[in-house]
């Protein structure tokens, strides 16, 4: 990759710097004890990850909606154990994950010092599937919001990663250009896919250690980011 004409430097924010699975548990542990709910945490968050995961693959296809994702994923997790809650006590405990989730901020290994190295070179910017509250509190918490100059969410813009337009978006909230401008994401279709269909060069962050076609940059770890750019 040559990186002497990129400018901008676009990341995605969970599971590629914020530590999504970390932070999450420990959240689904505190919402647990507030709620009384009697599952081993560890026995829970095997079974929610993958339900999760699928779910938010359909949000981003516009399959469910906000409100189902939020939904769904408690419904069909607890199912798993036989426990059927009313949708008022699912809806009282999504509630209650989305406040917690922001209270701890675990970043990936050298997450701030990958972004105190690209900052001094690059102009740095967000793009995230998440909501928009959430993820500014996630940016703020864990005190990297410092180091980016715009945010673009999916909710802010109404489409969702891997659609063109919140990406055209992001580059125009930028002012940068797709030629001069990469994306790094964990996300294959949303973040790689997504960006290269605009113009984006693309960086795979490749932390759950999956195959990629040869032609991709791919790092495994976060500091990796330094031999490219």
């Amino acid at each position: 990759m040559n990186s002497q004409d990129i400018t901008d430097v676009f990341f995605d924010l969970d599971h590629t710097l914020w530590d999504f699975d970390k932070n999450s548990k420990l959240a689904f542990k505190r919402v647990f004890k507030k709620h009384t709910i009697n599952i081993p945490i560890n026995d829970f968050i095997e079974v929610y990850e993958p339900i999760n995961f699928d779910y938010w693959k359909q949000f981003r296809e516009n399959k469910v909606s906000k409100v189902d994702l939020r939904r769904g994923r408690l419904t069909d997790t607890f199912s798993i154990f036989n426990i059927i809650l009313t949708t008022n006590k699912i809806d009282d405990l999504a509630d209650s994950y989305i406040d917690e989730l922001p209270v701890d901020n675990h970043l990936f290994e050298g997450a701030e010092m990958i972004l105190e190295y690209l900052t001094k070179k690059y102009k740095l910017h967000i793009i995230t599937n998440g909501f928009n509250d959430v993820q500014r509190l996630k940016l703020k918490n864990s005190e990297i919001d410092k180091y980016f100059s715009t945010v673009t969410t999916s909710e802010e813009v109404g489409v969702k990663k891997p659609n063109p337009l919140i990406f055209t978006s992001a580059l125009k909230k930028a002012n940068a250009d797709s030629k001069t401008s990469i994306m790094i994401g964990d996300t294959f279709e949303a973040d790689i896919l997504g960006a290269e269909n605009v113009g984006m060069r693309t960086m795979y962050y490749n932390y759950r250690k999956e195959n990629l076609p040869k032609k991709y940059t791919v790092v495994n770890s976060l500091l990796e980011i330094r031999r490219h750019l």
